[in-house]
């Protein structure tokens, strides 16, 4: 069996915010094709660990590698697409279609000002196909509901074609019924295109019943694959303490969760 290739590689990273230390000597690497769920308290560190993988947030001490290639000196960013919290707050009465808005993913410091070629547009049309967008295309983006927002955003990130997609906290404050169809889409995704996701999420039985593997940060990072019970009830509950307990339920994908 061939060896993984490994996208993200992270060394006794240390990460402070106002003098405070958020991530403490973590360790963590992301392989092609991973699925994973960024887990933890509010305040663990969670949106602080992706932000200093992309650059955004200086790091105090440690290693991290992305493709290969050291932070410092790593330039291929158009290889990695990152949708924030923030990125749902918009003007609603903002005169932009959905296909304008996806297409604007398409823009790059080598077409910026021109238009965009045919086969910008075909991208375009192809992502909002498989996302499930293309009925709402002419749509303008206040008209549509809070799910349909987010696999807009996704679809954008997506059409420049990158190898990792961070998503931060995606489907906060969407209905269950809702979260359920997005992380459908998030799984088709990452089977369909191999594009490795990252994805912080509250929705602990999203993780489970979707992903592959599950990195838990509370100031500590832990690590386990799904597939392995013993070992990712642990991690959760170095995240949220030896109180929580999550119950497996065979051949459901669903899970129970008791703080006792």
């Amino acid at each position: 069996m061939d060896e993984k290739e490994v996208l993200i590689d992270i060394e006794d990273l240390n990460v402070s915010r106002n003098g405070e230390k958020i991530i403490k000597s973590a360790n963590l690497k992301i392989f092609r094709g991973d699925f994973v769920g960024v887990v933890g308290p509010n305040g663990g560190g969670k949106t602080t660990l992706i932000k200093t993988i992309l650059g955004l947030l200086p790091k105090d001490e440690g290693k991290i590698t992305l493709f290969g290639e050291p932070i410092e000196s790593f330039n291929e960013w158009k290889r990695i697409a990152y949708v924030s919290q923030e990125s749902n707050s918009f003007d609603k009465d903002f005169p932009l279609t959905v296909r304008e808005l996806v297409s604007l993913g398409r823009i790059n410091r080598g077409n910026i000002g021109k238009k965009l070629k045919p086969e910008d547009w075909k991208r375009v049309d192809e992502m909002l196909k498989f996302m499930g967008l293309n009925d709402f295309a002419d749509k303008r983006i206040g008209h549509l509901s809070g799910g349909q927002k987010q696999r807009i955003f996704v679809a954008k990130a997506m059409v420049r074609d990158p190898e990792i997609l961070f998503l931060d906290e995606p489907v906060s404050g969407v209905d269950p019924q809702t979260q359920e169809r997005f992380y459908m889409k998030l799984s088709d995704l990452n089977l369909k295109t191999r594009v490795t996701i990252l994805d912080v999420s509250h929705d602990l039985s999203a993780v489970f019943c979707r992903m592959g593997r599950v990195v838990c940060v509370n100031r500590e990072v832990n690590v386990a694959d799904i597939s392995d019970e013993n070992k990712f009830s642990e991690v959760l509950k170095k995240a949220y303490g030896q109180h929580f307990r999550f119950v497996f339920h065979e051949h459901m994908c669903e899970g129970l969760f008791e703080d006792v």
